[in-house]
């Protein structure tokens, strides 16, 4: 039976419960982020993240400047210190490693190189490409702290999202993050029984929010509220909670994106298994950069987090009702005719076989068989091929 949890509803599940993250997909975007990230990027709720984020925008200011009027100085002391002078201001600006990389590549010049050079010399460059740039103007992204800092510099119709925002909107639907709401940092999936335990304390290790002084990543799912879509081979249930992780930069590290979808478990190192129904949406930051995120991106977490599951949970109902082949002949067909090489088919059909116990017979069976064959490529671009070809089959069966 197919459980439906009303949004405002105490959280359904008292402790642990099996999952089977052998089917789906695995993500490993937030474990990458889990690795890379030194214990002050770590945050143990949204209040704390969203005040060191909004503290520096608070502290930050923009302009848009003449190129041509930015003075670099360096002085022969000190090889390695490169101060900027901005049209304007008597405080002299020092670029960080980020805007400094910025402002070599408007002006069009090798930023791994000039760091090689003494700042005199370097500054001598810089200067020339600023003084000859033809697009003329650049913003600034300006910070004051004890010092003033160029944390960026882009180009003048450059659109800033700030990181701030993208967490105030993840508050609108989560809370703090911890539990007070359905939405929290995710629990730990148990490799030796199967078994996931959604109710794990928040520390530094655990958590899943991140800020930098160039960026802000967030995951969170909603896995005191299991969703059963379906039967295992053994009877048991098939159960998937719903997970988001969004990413912003308003530096220009990268652009503001919102991935959602369906999961199984998280492992300790923040793998994502067991992944189905993957949707994502990234905003880069131009012109009206800011007006798309509060017309589409934030609109679309918050009808994820309040949206029912039954549409999921219907397609996949569907999926396992659909009866596609009966025999050898028909499962070599099915996959042939949608553009699977033999050597393809074959692994697919071989592996549902010896995961399941029997040979592929529904639509879904067929998309776990594709996708269990696309976690095992080495090469990101055919594995990311196979998926879309396996939700592709999902997607008709519904």
């Amino acid at each position: 039976m197919t459980q439906v949890v009303a949004l405002d509803a105490v959280p359904a599940v008292a402790g642990p419960y099996k999952v089977d993250v052998s089917r789906g997909d695995r993500i490993g975007r937030v474990s990458s982020e889990w690795f890379s990230r030194p214990d002050d990027e770590r945050y143990l709720s949204l209040s704390d993240l969203h005040l060191a984020v909004r503290g520096r925008a608070e502290r930050s200011r923009t302009r848009t400047v003449e190129s041509a009027a930015i003075r670099v100085e360096a002085s022969r002391d000190d090889a390695e210190r490169l101060a900027l002078m901005l049209p304007g201001s008597d405080m002299p600006i020092a670029p960080t490693h980020w805007s400094f990389g910025q402002l070599a590549s408007l002006v069009g010049a090798p930023a791994a190189y000039l760091r090689q050079l003494p700042a005199p010399l370097a500054g001598i460059n810089l200067q020339y490409g600023l003084t000859s740039h033809r697009a003329e103007q650049v913003k600034t992204f300006e910070i004051e702290d004890g010092r003033v800092e160029l944390r960026a510099v882009t180009g003048p119709e450059y659109g800033r999202i700030y990181d701030h925002e993208l967490v105030t909107a993840v508050q609108r639907i989560a809370g703090n993050g911890t539990g007070d709401t359905r939405w929290k940092v995710p629990g730990v999936l148990d490799w030796s029984t199967g078994i996931y335990n959604p109710r794990v304390d928040i520390t530094r290790d655990t958590t899943t929010l991140y800020a930098s002084d160039r960026d802000v990543f967030l995951f969170l799912v909603d896995d005191l509220n299991p969703i059963e879509a379906g039967r295992l081979p053994d009877g048991s249930p098939d159960l998937f909670f719903r997970g988001f992780y969004c990413w912003n930069s308003e530096v220009g590290a990268k652009t503001l994106g919102i991935a959602s979808f369906y999961l199984r478990a998280v492992c300790q190192n923040r793998n994502l298994w067991g992944v189905e129904d993957f949707e994502e949406i990234t905003i880069r930051h131009s012109k009206y950069a800011a007006s798309r995120f509060a017309h589409e991106a934030a609109p679309a977490l918050e009808r994820f987090a309040n949206s029912s599951a039954l549409p999921f949970v219907n397609g996949i109902k569907a999926a396992r009702e659909k009866i596609v082949a009966r025999s050898d002949e028909d499962r070599s067909d099915f996959l042939r005719k949608r553009g699977f090489s033999k050597a393809e088919t074959t692994k697919i059909i071989e592996t549902v076989l010896a995961e399941e116990g029997r040979p592929p017979e529904n639509v879904f069976d067929f998309v776990q068989g594709i996708t269990a064959v696309a976690r095992d490529k080495p090469h990101q671009d055919a594995r990311l091929d196979l998926e879309a070809r396996a939700k592709k089959l999902l997607d008709r069966a519904a």
